[in-house]
């Protein structure tokens, strides 16, 4: 049925780290249309529950894949005709990140599965213009990690600087180099270091930090 007023939407690419590899989270879509494809979580705006999109977008995580996140960065808007078989459709995009210990994402409602899938070689076309606001959302997170931001959102609640940059390269897709990386990260103020926490190994004990609790990305 086409719509005669546009369908306002929030899709989210919901980013994780799985064995030190970037994941996003694709739900597979239980009704029409595209019933049985692979999609980014959204869900369609409801003025009567939701005061913005972005409680839209957080909404849409928690019916649709058992995930709850605090914050999410917007990344952009995407319009047109042919988005949708529905009708002209207008979605605002929005990314997130969590740690893997607290993703536990589970099918919720309207959804058939749910599945963590590497964003740049997923294994199946996705639904709608979906791999077009993954390439975008990917792309935000990459910048933003290259400007300097840190991805302390990924991180477990106690970690290493090695942790951290392992996050980073997984983010990036290449290697950094550990002298450079330690001089961007020194006395970040979000790095917290635990007193009297350290990791033992083979090598010199590695001090074990923290992320301060009011840290946004």
């Amino acid at each position: 049925m086409q719509l005669l007023f546009p369908l306002v939407t929030s899709d989210v690419a919901l980013f994780t780290l799985i064995d030190q590899r970037l994941r996003v989270l694709l739900v597979q879509r239980a009704e029409e249309p595209a019933m049985g494809k692979w999609a980014l979580p959204g869900g369609i705006l409801r003025p009567d529950v939701d005061e913005n999109l972005e409680e839209t977008a957080k909404r849409a995580l928690s019916s649709k894949a058992c995930v709850s996140v605090r914050q999410l960065e917007q990344v952009a808007t995407f319009s047109g005709a042919s988005r949708d078989p529905r009708g002209w459709s207008i979605s605002t995009l929005y990314y997130a990140l969590l740690p893997s210990d607290q993703v536990p994402a589970l099918a919720g409602i309207r959804t058939e599965a749910v599945r963590w899938e590497d964003p740049e070689n997923h294994k199946q076309p996705l639904a709608f213009d979906h791999a077009q606001l993954l390439d975008n959302a990917l792309r935000q997170l990459r910048d933003k990690v290259a400007g300097g931001a840190l991805p302390l959102q990924l991180m477990p609640n106690k970690f290493t600087l090695t942790d951290l940059q392992r996050a980073c390269e997984a983010i990036a897709g290449h290697p950094y180099d550990k002298g450079a990386f330690r001089r961007q990260i020194k006395d970040h103020p979000a790095l917290l270091a635990i007193d009297g926490e350290f990791l033992r190994g083979a090598q010199r004990p590695a001090q074990v930090y923290r992320t301060a609790m009011d840290f946004r990305f």
